[in-house]
């Protein structure tokens, strides 16, 4: 009976929710980001917001936001001067790894494709291959990550070494060459930041090499690892746990408690490791001290498979201590929560078939939350969410919710965006009622201004040409005050006047007009240098003025056009994007709709084979509670027989 409900134990928790190539590996935590990081001295601000909307984990803006830059400077005439194109590097790299981290994995890949055919240094070109392999990885693609990490030669950046041999160690653990990962990892072992998971998937790949002894002693040693970290304290578990149940499969129970009392009691894989613990008691026939582990757990989370276990392996444990009394009671409380998990397992399904699985998990005010699952499984009005932390076991089903998260997520940006092109419309309407009435009369000012302006422009022409042909030739009267030519034109006229009376002119008057002609002619030329000189003077003055004059033409007209771009031009861009927006959306209902089906679909046949399973347990508790009866009637009966 032992051997048989212990296949059971083995053969239910084989049928769990099949784990990704990472998985298998126990591959090391992953990070986000493969490398991108914030220069020391980052002088291009675009660059900087989007790193800021990255390392915040919002990378749907990161994205939109780095596409954005990045096209608007492969299409400058000189990109050379643009402020990006000293981190035009880290830049394309981070496009894939933004979008790596968003699980936008095609495109991540093309992104990152593009950086290794291009001509880059081999560092550079090796780390992008790094990348790509990890993101096939992931994807449980490990024949298309080995072919990836096989083009890799030549100088490999320092920053990524270790995680690169580490990487080819999984990718080998998951195509089945286990001596070349055993070769690898055994390189690793002195890694501090492999720390524990190297010396794990080492074990799992000697075992699987055919050299079990050695495989067992790296479990071992990874489970008395001395870290505490979280991740160090998760990987000691695991290690422990996989070290015990291959004891127990290897009849050694004695050695597998040992090794199973090392989990903790908080872990995630402590339900398991009391299990275990409590079927090493009994596979020694220690029914008694089984009976501790069960005991505690019992009263954990019924929803627990290994719960679930125990609640059936509890009231056998009494039985073979001849406590049927205890036994039959242990199994009419297992009967009554078998049969009341079931219903709410039929409950749960009927709701996720009206669709309140899926506004389940698209609460707002949940999403905001890190722990959102667990709250999630906690609503009182959400039955379909009882199950949904088991669900989320498999990679596939997690996968599947993010992708639809993101999907609501990019529907309601779509509604937003709609909104603000509408708000767009109205903001280029009123600049156009403010401006338009405005610009005709700015615009007839402006021309009269312009043709003074020009006029005035051209005499500094004429006065500029003046002077410097005075350097070579030079002509006094050109220098001549205004007052001066005043004074000569009246003596030009008075000498006219004289000649149109048909007379002898006055020696006196005559002699009179030359005296004054020569007086100034003498002040002219004997003042010439100085007023030469003064003339330059003013001319570099005037230059000043006009220099300003023409910024503030250009300020002008840079304005105008300013205020007429303001709401000129946006009609069919924003009738374009609307259009874009409208079929976008369009496309992620249909999206959102085909992936919430995949999801209900998932979750309706887990919580189905669940439901399948606690039917199977009721009909097996059933007896079980009936034979129970039965050897307690016996059992009495013979207490009534003996004297």
């Amino acid at each position: 009976m032992i051997r048989r409900l212990f296949i059971v134990l083995l053969a239910c928790w084989l049928v769990q929710p099949m784990a990704t190539a990472a998985d298998l590996a126990g591959s090391k935590p992953p990070t986000d980001l493969a490398g991108t990081t914030a220069p020391d001295a980052l002088q291009d601000l675009y660059f900087g917001e989007t790193l800021f909307y990255a390392f915040k984990g919002d990378w749907f803006d990161a994205i939109a936001r780095l596409d954005t830059e990045l096209g608007q400077f492969h299409r400058l005439d000189q990109p050379e001067l643009d402020s990006l194109f000293a981190y035009l590097d880290e830049a394309e790299f981070a496009v894939g790894d933004f979008e790596l981290a968003y699980r936008m994995h095609q495109r991540a890949g093309r992104a990152i494709k593009q950086v290794i055919n291009g001509e880059v240094p081999s560092s550079v070109r090796n780390g992008a291959l790094y990348r790509l392999a990890r993101i096939y990885f992931q994807k449980d693609q490990p024949v298309n990550a080995l072919h990836a990490l096989q083009q890799i030669d030549g100088e490999v950046p320092e920053a990524i070494q270790d995680d690169l041999a580490f990487l080819q160690a999984q990718v080998a653990l998951a195509t089945g060459r286990n001596t070349d990962a055993v070769q690898i990892l055994q390189g690793l072992q002195e890694v501090e930041s492999l720390n524990g998971f190297a010396s794990y998937n080492l074990g799992i790949a000697l075992i699987r090499d055919g050299r079990e002894r050695e495989g067992r002693e790296f479990l071992d040693r990874t489970g008395l690892l001395a870290d505490t970290t979280p991740a160090s304290l998760a990987i000691k578990d695991k290690a422990n746990l996989v070290l015990g149940y291959k004891l127990l499969e290897q009849d050694q129970p004695d050695a597998a408690q040992q090794v199973l009392e090392r989990v903790r009691l908080t872990g995630v894989f402590s339900n398991r490791a009391l299990l275990g613990w409590g079927w090493a008691d009994a596979a020694q026939g220690r029914f008694a001290r089984s009976l501790v582990p069960w005991s505690l757990l019992v009263e954990r989370d019924v929803t627990d498979v290994a719960v679930q276990e125990a609640m059936l392996a509890l009231p056998f444990a009494y039985g073979k201590l001849n406590r049927y009394g205890q036994a039959a009671l242990l199994y009419g409380e297992a009967l009554q929560t078998f049969s009341s998990e079931a219903d709410r397992l039929t409950a749960s399904i009927n709701s996720i078939r009206k669709g309140a699985f899926l506004k389940a998990l698209t609460r707002d005010e949940l999403l905001h939350d890190a722990d959102w699952l667990v709250r999630l499984r906690q609503l009182p009005d959400a039955p379909e969410s009882y199950y949904l932390l088991q669900l989320m076991a498999s990679h596939d089903f997690q996968e599947s919710l993010k992708n639809y998260v993101d999907l609501e997520a990019l529907r309601k940006r779509l509604v937003s965006w709609q909104r603000d092109l509408d708000a767009f419309e109205q903001l280029v309407a009123q600049r156009q009622a403010y401006y338009q009435p405005l610009l005709p009369e700015i615009d007839q000012a402006f021309r009269e201004l312009d043709s003074q302006m020009r006029l005035r422009l051209e005499q500094r022409e004429l006065i500029t040409k003046r002077l410097k042909a005075i350097l070579t030739a030079p002509r006094p009267v050109f220098l001549a005050t205004a007052q001066e030519r005043l004074i000569r034109q009246q003596l030009d006229r008075l000498e006219q006047a004289l000649i149109d009376r048909k007379g002898p002119v006055p020696r006196s008057v005559s002699a009179r007009i030359q005296r004054l002609r020569g007086v100034l002619t003498w002040n002219i030329q004997t003042d010439y240098d100085r007023r030469l000189t003064e003339a330059y003077h003013n001319l570099h003055a005037l230059d000043t003025v006009v220099e300003r004059l023409e910024r503030q033409y250009v300020k002008f007209v840079h304005t105008r056009q300013e205020a007429a771009q303001s709401y000129q031009g946006y009609t069919d861009k924003i009738r374009r994007q609307r259009q874009q927006v409208v079929a976008a959306q369009a496309q992620v209902q249909k999206l959102l709709a085909r992936q919430g089906h995949v999801l209900e679909v998932m979750a309706i046949n887990e919580l189905s084979q669940r439901r399948d399973r606690l039917d199977g347990f009721v009909v097996k508790t059933r007896f079980a509670l009936a034979d129970s009866y039965d050897r307690a009637a016996r059992a009495k009966s013979q207490e009534r027989v003996e004297p």
